[in-house]
């Protein structure tokens, strides 16, 4: 292990600025710090999903992803904390994309869009692919200002794509059938 961290309190964030890699400091608003976060706070879902009961059949696959996700993100998150560095591999991409595809073939076919819900471990898998919208958009809005690797943007997308597949394939080995969304506004 490279670091160590051995004072978590440094009061320097007490005035709203913190600091990058190399010494660069940023107001906490900053549309980087922004991006830090929201990349942290998607991890953190991932956390709560890994510790809800998986099903059976699929449980050492979807952890086995989930636990790989969470290490990317951290790598995405240490290219945004140094910039111009970059720690994410295509062939990440390429595995996100692979799992996304396997475990979709074992699914019934979608009929329209669905509800998010399902089993506690579907339910909570929805809501982490809500959050990688937001780290998705969140590093959309700094590659409009700043250089991002695109690679990030490309496999966020593809991250929230397998969060879907994995929510319906959590509620699928829970016998909780996709709900299907039935319009409730005004037919014109």
């Amino acid at each position: 292990m490279g670091c160590r961290l051995t004072q978590i309190h440094t009061r320097t964030g007490d005035q709203g600025i913190t600091g990058l890699g190399g010494g660069v400091r940023l107001p906490k608003s900053s549309l980087r710090i922004c991006a830090l976060g929201d990349l942290d706070e998607f991890n953190c879902a991932l956390g709560v999903l890994l510790a809800t009961d998986l099903p059976a059949p699929l449980a050492q696959t979807i952890e086995s992803s989930l636990v790989g996700l969470q290490h990317d993100l951290l790598d995405l998150g240490a290219e945004l904390a140094f910039p111009g560095r970059v720690r994410l591999a295509e062939g990440r991409l390429l595995s996100v994309e692979h799992t996304l595809e396997s475990i979709n073939a074992e699914l019934p076919p979608l009929r329209g869009f669905i509800l998010p819900g399902g089993s506690p471990a579907g339910a909570t898998c929805h809501l982490a692919r809500a959050v990688a919208r937001r780290a998705e958009r969140s590093l959309v809005a700094l590659s409009e200002v700043e250089v991002v690797n695109p690679l990030a943007i490309r496999y966020l997308n593809r991250v929230s794509d397998l969060l879907f597949v994995l929510a319906r394939a959590l509620n699928h080995g829970a016998n909780r059938p996709d709900v299907v969304w039935e319009p409730q506004g005004a037919q014109s």
